[in-house]
């Protein structure tokens, strides 16, 4: 090959590669070939009526110039006026001039033949490729030389080059060759040519990606290489890509913008862009294709993983669609909708999207109906799937009218219906119908009607029941609704838990199970939590069946960091606090509560609670529990045994000396220990609750204070008490929850302890001077309830503030 090419060219410029190669001739060019005013070869030749020839084309805008230029008609030659600009076709110059090209064009064809391989150079390469792009371009009829000549599949190996600006202009070629051509795309449908192209979307190099899109855009434009181009891994997926990235230029990303529009002729295609992100193919078939078409990507949608941006797309698009679909299709079409609504549904947003198009009433209207057109059971579970998303989406579902008389889903009725459905179907169904109610009961606006609507159907005790089912799912289900149920039927919940052989037993169960701590486990503890604290029967029963050392067990792991790390770590041991507080409630009831707390040491580890720093609820409740087990100090401190007196003493008096005995508590005038008695202040528990005082939490507050009063209460030595609180340093704490005033049911607690600590007259003269307290005081006088008015009198009497004959209030007893 070498010196058969002009070897003079830059392959590299950016010349007239056309006049180049029309140039390049293997045959001598004849004078008469060549046009006078084009200089190139003519391929229409006429001649004028002065016998010169010329180029039609050329010649003919001749003419028009000089007419526009207001100019005589000239020959271009020999600039002699002519009288007429007839132009008579050279016939058998066009044909010499024809088989001369032809002859030219094989010679070279066949250069191209025999540089078009790895051992050729560079240039030689390059003027191959641009050759043929130049006779494709020439004539479209060219083509098929190329293709009979096997150039093509040559150019394909030029793919496999090491050289970039080869790989490049091959892309180029291809898609000249190809370009509208059936015959010469099907030669590269062959093989593995197209995935060859594909590879190249992903090459560093932008020029070549940008050929790769170029050559698979015209590609794309046949049918049947759709298809093909789809097979190939990965094409789709990068082509997607490639239409939402910000590096490519912009004519690359709409070539591959335009080549995945092509590519749509194909339904895998569809179905591998909406994988991978490009939806809205796939949504225009749900919507506008044929019945058959509308079905399989219906179903297809049902399938897919879709993000939560996509499920709002999908739910504003074609929504409305689906759920026409679903209420009049075929039962085939029916099961398709429900399975793409129940994909778009399961995110709060586009629940919202479908609750506003209508979704509810006829989702509804498919649970509920029987007979011949009704759902099967499998589907009514896809159904009750997606009512679950539907009343989880936060959407007042109480405002939609979903039947007649304008009822609701939470009406009497259609919640009876509900749990008639529950009662009278299988457990995935239960399970779903069950997280229906959960959902209801989760909002404040619709709970109230739920409530009703158990309590008037008598279905406590079946809902109850699904506490011992195997299922695992369908058990947490139910757990998770009555728990949502236990603050408005606690009494109820409670008596059917006590009254049904087996059913508290596994609520324990599942509370204990050691497999970290699930989301069933919270519930359990949430529902046990939640029942009547001072439900003695309750209390009795759990202490009988050994569930407070299960409880016990769990909360001490948890402190200890045996158990961890887990989302509901927080609220599970909120639960289980307040469900070992229960026990509190009944000492002076139970001595087997009292036995327990002693055996297990219950004080000691709610004390060790209250510095459970973040768990406000933790701290409140182990508060509150040494509030009752401080309460039953002054019944369990062993009061000491005085000997006996000898007999000289028993006879003469005079000659006795009053018994000292040492180490008594001082505020409950006994033997105390934390242990055997829960003292607060052997369990150096005083500090730790004056601490709290302090608290952002009022509730922790009022717990703390109300924990602390028992060391003033009637029955203990309230002088000592209060001696305890001075050493604790809790007086100042106690007078600023007076002063914060920061809600009623504290400032009634602290106007009580005010009292009591003003009864010592050192404290009483100290605080006398402090007019903010005074304030304080006066305010709780005038606008307190009659209880703490009468309190707030006496301790305004002790510091002086109210002369001590007012009898403004009648003694308290």
């Amino acid at each position: 090959m070498a010196g058969s090419w002009d070897g003079s060219y830059d392959p590299g410029s950016q010349s007239d590669e056309s006049y180049h190669f029309e140039r390049l001739h293997l045959e001598p060019i004849y004078d008469a070939f060549v046009c006078p005013l084009t200089k190139q070869v003519m391929r229409d030749p006429v001649t004028l009526e002065n016998g010169q020839t010329f180029e039609r084309e050329a010649i003919e805008k001749w003419f028009k110039e000089c007419k526009e230029s207001g100019r005589k008609v000239v020959c271009p030659l020999t600039l002699k006026e002519l009288k007429s600009t007839d132009l008579n076709p050279s016939i058998a110059l066009r044909n010499t001039i024809e088989e001369w090209t032809t002859r030219n064009e094989a010679a070279q064809l066949d250069m191209a033949h025999r540089s078009l391989n790895m051992g050729s150079s560079e240039n030689d390469v390059l003027l191959s490729l641009k050759f043929i792009q130049h006779i494709c371009q020439k004539n479209r009829s060219n083509k098929h030389l190329v293709r009979n000549a096997d150039l093509i599949l040559m150019i394909v190996d030029m793919l496999k080059s090491s050289s970039r600006k080869v790989r490049c202009k091959a892309l180029e070629t291809l898609q000249v060759v190809v370009e509208e051509d059936e015959d010469n795309k099907a030669i590269l449908a062959e093989g593995d040519t197209v995935r060859t192209i594909v590879k190249f979307l992903s090459h560093e190099q932008s020029k070549e990606r940008e050929e790769a899109v170029s050559l698979l855009y015209e590609l794309s434009k046949s049918e049947a290489l759709c298809e093909k181009i789809g097979s190939i891994n990965g094409a789709i997926l990068i082509l997607v890509g490639m239409t939402s990235s910000k590096s490519e230029n912009v004519l690359t990303v709409e070539k591959a913008d335009k080549t995945l529009e092509n590519l749509e002729k194909c339904e895998n295609n569809v179905r591998q862009m909406a994988e991978n992100g490009r939806l809205q193919p796939l949504l225009t078939q749900i919507l506008e294709g044929p019945p058959e078409t509308k079905l399989s990507m219906a179903a297809y949608l049902g399938e897919l993983v879709l993000n939560n941006d996509e499920k709002v797309y999908v739910a504003r698009t074609v929504g409305a669609s689906l759920i026409n679909i679903m209420k009049s299709g075929s039962m085939q079409c029916r099961e398709a909708a429900l399975k793409a609504l129940n994909q778009i549904s399961s995110y709060e947003a586009s629940s919202k999207v479908l609750i506003e198009a209508g979704i509810l009433p006829p989702l509804v209207k498919d649970l509920f109906s029987v007979g011949a057109n009704q759902l099967p059971m499998r589907l009514k579970e896809v159904s009750a799937t997606i009512l679950v998303n539907v009343v989880n989406s936060g959407y007042d579902v109480d405002s939609i009218p979903i039947g007649p008389d304008h009822q609701t889903l939470v009406s009497e009725d259609n919640v009876h219906n509900l749990l008639h459905l529950i009662s009278n179907t299988g457990p995935p169904i239960e399970c779903k119908l069950l997280q229906v109610l959960g959902g209801l009961t989760s909002s404040p606006a619709t709970v109230l009607n739920v409530v009703a609507a158990i309590k008037s159907s008598g279905a406590t005790i079946s809902l109850v029941q699904f506490i011992e089912v195997p299922q695992k799912d369908l058990r947490m289900s139910s757990i998770k609704l009555l728990q949502n149920l236990s603050p408005h039927m606690g009494q109820e919940l409670a008596d059917s838990l006590c009254g049904m052989v087996g059913q508290l037993s596994s609520l324990i169960r599942v509370i204990s199970e050691n497999t970290g701590i699930s989301e069933e486990q919270t519930a359990a503890a949430g529902l046990l939590a939640e029942l009547p604290e001072r439900d003695l029967g309750l209390t009795r029963q759990m202490l009988d069946e050994g569930s407070f050392q299960l409880i016990i067990s769990r909360v001490v792991k948890i402190r200890q960091g045996e158990i961890r790390g887990t989302r509901f770590v927080t609220p599970f041991l909120e639960g289980l606090v307040r469900v070992l507080a229960r026990v509190t409630f009944v000492l002076s009831d139970e001595p087997d509560a009292v036995a327990l707390c002693r055996e297990h040491g219950l004080a000691a580890l709610f004390i060790d609670l209250l510095q459970a720093n973040g768990l406000d609820n933790v701290q409140m409740v182990s508060a509150a529990a040494l509030e009752n087990l401080s309460q039953e100090s002054k019944n369990l401190t062993r009061l000491p045994e005085l000997p006996a007196p000898g007999f000289c003493a028993a006879i003469f008096p005079c000659f006795s000396k009053q018994a000292v005995i040492t180490g008594l508590c001082r505020v409950h005038r006994g033997t105390c220990s934390l242990r055997e008695s829960f003292c607060l202040l052997e369990g150096q528990a005083v500090h730790k609750l004056v601490a709290l005082l302090d608290h952002t939490n009022e509730k922790v507050v009022e717990a703390a204070l109300a924990a602390l009063s028992t060391l003033l209460d009637d029955g203990v030595d309230i002088e000592k008490g209060v001696t305890i609180l001075c050493e604790a340093e809790g007086i100042k704490p106690i007078l600023d929850v007076l002063l914060e005033k920061r809600t009623e049911n504290l400032r009634r607690r602290a106007v009580w302890v005010v009292e009591r600590l003003l009864r010592t007259d050192e404290i009483a003269y100290e605080v006398s001077g402090y007019q903010n307290v005074s304030t304080a005081l006066v305010d709780a006088f005038h606008h307190a309830d009659y209880r703490t008015r009468q309190i707030a009198e006496r301790a305004l009497k002790h510091i002086d503030k109210i002369p001590n004959f007012s009898g403004i209030f009648s003694n308290m007893g």
